[in-house]
């Protein structure tokens, strides 16, 4: 595939300044919590997503969010090892979790939702170490047959590696605290907090580069 089928396309049309910002594509902050790596056989426990938008000054910041507890899928696999980074017991009788397939129809329609206004063509995946994130969404979205996926299916924005040029951090606790927020261990492993952290960071590092694209 060509480095052009990779980009979305820019439609002069287009307006908004995320639209404007990032060639028609909407990043929206994503972090999933799994019962291991791999994304063909362990299951996906959690997904959220936090929207961004630009605020009046000009500024990237979180504008929404989204959590979703999910189900394991049948016959899937669970590490108790991850398991117990995480905390979560999947079998938990008061776990309030919903099948995959519902919870991506319920993020996606959340997506488009945002999406229809900016004038962006398509979702991309923003997360700490993105292919990870993006492997499990992907695969979920094959299990369960879903059609219409808003996400870009093999770009994303990376901040391990955004934060590594910006502050010399990869890690994720060390690069919010580097962008100077508070980093709360006993929250970790949330996907709702590490997308929100995330999405601090991100925004962080776009806003601190915005001289050097507004002067291009």
């Amino acid at each position: 595939m060509s480095h052009e089928e990779a980009e979305a396309p820019v439609h002069e049309a287009q307006t908004s300044p995320i639209a404007s910002r990032f060639r028609g594509f909407m990043p929206v902050i994503v972090d999933v919590e799994t019962g291991g790596f791999n994304c063909a056989t362990d299951a996906l426990l959690e997904i959220a997503a936090v929207f961004v938008r630009f605020n009046a000054a000009g500024d990237l910041e979180p504008s929404g969010q989204h959590r979703y507890i999910v189900k394991p899928f049948e016959g899937s696999r669970l590490d108790p090892a991850s398991l117990q980074v995480t905390g979560i017991d999947p079998f938990h009788p008061l776990r309030p979790a919903i099948d995959e397939g519902d919870a991506l129809r319920a993020l996606f329609q959340e997506v488009r939702k945002e999406m229809k206004p900016t004038g962006c063509t398509r979702a991309v995946l923003v997360g700490h170490n993105s292919f990870f994130d993006l492997q499990f969404l992907n695969a979920a979205v094959e299990r369960t047959g879903i059609k219409r996926n808003p996400f870009h299916p093999f770009s994303s924005f990376d901040t391990a590696t955004l934060a590594g040029v910006a502050f010399g951090q990869t890690v994720l606790s060390r690069a919010v605290t580097a962008a100077g927020f508070e980093w709360q261990d006993e929250k970790a492993h949330s996907a709702l907090y590490d997308a929100d952290m995330t999405a601090r960071l991100f925004c962080t590092v776009v806003n601190r580069f915005r001289a050097v694209y507004d002067g291009r």
